[in-house]
Formats: structure tokens, sequence, C-alpha cells
């Protein structure tokens, strides 16, 4: 059974190099005869530079797309991890990179947890629409980053109950900071349509190295809805 086999690309080139190799070996041949050898390798070997021309800019284009389409896909793992870590809305942490997250710094650290909730943010909602509500959110969220530390992280854990994680931070200084950022959303009055000031509540607890993430909150929450029993827009600290 006869085969085919793909032709080489530089056919032609060998077989003017064997005939040459043929003139060249013949030490007889008349001068026309090694001129014309020569002529046809010189023109082979012009076909061969623009070849290997050809094939060295497709294959720098080749590896400029290459290089391009890495970077293309580098950046769409970046964003799609970013997303994959944070709220759509508010830019912060989403509930499940808060609970990540709060696990690792507890294991290595101690760690003050805040939980806080807008007061009556439902009537935001119910009154003004959800997109009054977004703008809401989203500059509560910018009061809290102008007062945590470099070192806390902040998280969106529900509609508008958010979580501030401060490793290494004394109890004292995470009430200050919870005290600063309750202070700050209160003195915000928002434009039309709301045109008033929204109050948030607080719930700080204290958390030594190795405590479990779901005590550190559960204790922050309780403390939170003290702060609501409690009249609202106030801090209080975790029970021991």
């Amino acid at each position: 059974m006869n085969t085919v086999t793909d032709p080489d690309l530089f056919d032609l080139e060998h077989a003017a190099l064997a005939e040459a190799t043929l003139v060249f070996e013949d030490a007889h041949a008349p001068a026309g005869i090694y001129r014309l050898a020569l002529g046809e390798l010189i023109g082979h070997y012009e076909r061969l530079l623009r070849e290997t021309d050809r094939l060295i800019r497709r294959s720098d284009r080749q590896e400029r797309e290459m290089t391009v389409l890495n970077q293309r896909l580098q950046a769409l793992a970046r964003s799609l991890e970013y997303r994959a870590r944070h709220d759509t809305l508010t830019g912060v942490l989403n509930r499940g990179a808060v609970i990540e997250l709060s696990g690792e710094m507890l294991a290595g650290s101690d760690m003050a947890l805040i939980v806080l909730d807008l007061d009556h943010f439902k009537r935001i909602n119910d009154t003004y629409g959800h997109p009054a509500g977004d703008m809401v959110l989203q500059t509560v969220v910018g009061h809290l980053q102008s007062v945590v530390p470099q070192t806390g992280e902040i998280g969106r854990v529900g509609g508008e109950e958010f979580t501030v994680m401060l490793p290494r931070t004394t109890l004292d200084d995470a009430l200050a900071i919870a005290e600063r950022m309750r202070a700050a959303v209160a003195a915000h009055v928002f434009p039309a349509p709301i045109e008033r000031n929204i109050t948030a509540s607080f719930g700080v607890s204290w958390n030594d190295v190795g405590t479990p993430f779901e005590n550190a909150y559960g204790r922050a929450d309780e403390a939170l809805y003290i702060a609501k029993r409690n009249g609202r827009d106030q801090v209080v600290r975790a029970r021991n």
C-alpha cells in the first residue's frame, strides 16, 4: 500500500544543493556549469532567507499574540477572583470572604470583630426605592473606609449589615474605631430624595487567637442587637 507523505518545504533547495554537489565533485565540469549551479544556489538561498524572515516574523507575531492573550487571561482570572470575594455593590469583601479571612486571622493572632447594622434601613428602600438604598450603602462604606486602619478589613455580610475585622487590635482601640465609624455615619446628611441622616448600631467582640469565627461573630452580633434594643445609634461591647 502506497503512503503519501507531506512535501518538504525545502524540497527545491535540497534538489539544488544535490545538483551543486555533483557539479562541485566533477573536477572537469566547465565554468558555465559552475556558474549555473552557483546561480541556482544563490536564488534558493535568497528564498530561504525570505522564508526564514517570514517565519520569524510570524513567530514573533504569534508570540506577541500569545503574550497579549496570557495578559488577558491573567486579568480575567484576577477579575473572577475579585468578584468571587467581593460584594458587587460596595466593593468590600462578601460574606464568604469574611468567614474565610476571619478564620485565617484568628488562626494566627487575636482579633477584634465589629458587626454593624444600619438602623431602619428597610424604610429607606420602601420609601425611596432600592437605588436610594444602594446609594446609602455605598456612602456608608466610604465612611467606614475612612476610619478603618489599613490592617483592618471590611465586609458586607447581609443586606445592610457589615463586619470589620481588626487583627492584633485591643478591645479599647476597637471600641474607639467603632465609635468613630458610628459618628461618621450619623453625621452624614444624605442628598435628595432622602435629605436626612441615617444611623447605625454596632457590636464589638475581642477574641483571642484560636477563637472560632462563629463564636467571635456570634458575640459581636449579640452585642449589636443589645444596641438595637437599647435605642440604636450606639456601640455595645460583647459580653465575655
